[in-house]
């Protein structure tokens, strides 16, 4: 909209101030959306999964599950994501994050108006249709 009288511009309401969206949004947002797909059984490594069992169990602990396994680095048009995950036994890895990345970047890009410029992906294990899941006993009461 052209502001003739003065020769110059005028915003519309929607489009007068900053956003900006931090790098713990985006990480929400791609963690539950990447749980979403068939096929991936946990975000983080070995380690950082049980530490966070343990950690989850404490009241009062973080509550950061969702953003375990998930790095985003936000700028102010676009934004990276890594991705630690560890997937079930017997499904294609490429397929699987194939169908990661495009869950992930359909789901920060629709809430966020972020550009997606790259998903990157680390498959860091297996779980086998047998074995336990890393939560250790607690030894807190």
């Amino acid at each position: 909209m052209t502001d003739t009288a003065s020769g110059g511009s005028q915003k519309v309401p929607g489009d007068r101030g900053r956003t900006t969206v931090a790098d713990g949004v985006v990480e929400k947002i791609a963690g539950l959306a990447a749980r979403e797909v068939v096929g991936v059984h946990a975000l983080g490594s070995g380690f950082s999964r049980t530490f966070g069992a343990v950690r989850d169990r404490v009241p009062g602990g973080d509550k950061a599950a969702v953003t375990r396994g998930v790095k985003a680095e936000v700028g102010e048009v676009q934004t990276a994501l890594d991705l630690d995950i560890v997937v079930d036994y017997g499904v294609s890895i490429r397929d699987v994050a194939r169908a990661v990345r495009e869950n992930v970047v359909s789901a920060v890009e629709r809430m966020t108006g972020l550009e997606v410029v790259e998903v990157n992906i680390a498959v860091g294990d297996v779980k086998l249709p047998d074995e336990p899941d890393e939560e250790p006993e607690s030894r807190l009461q």
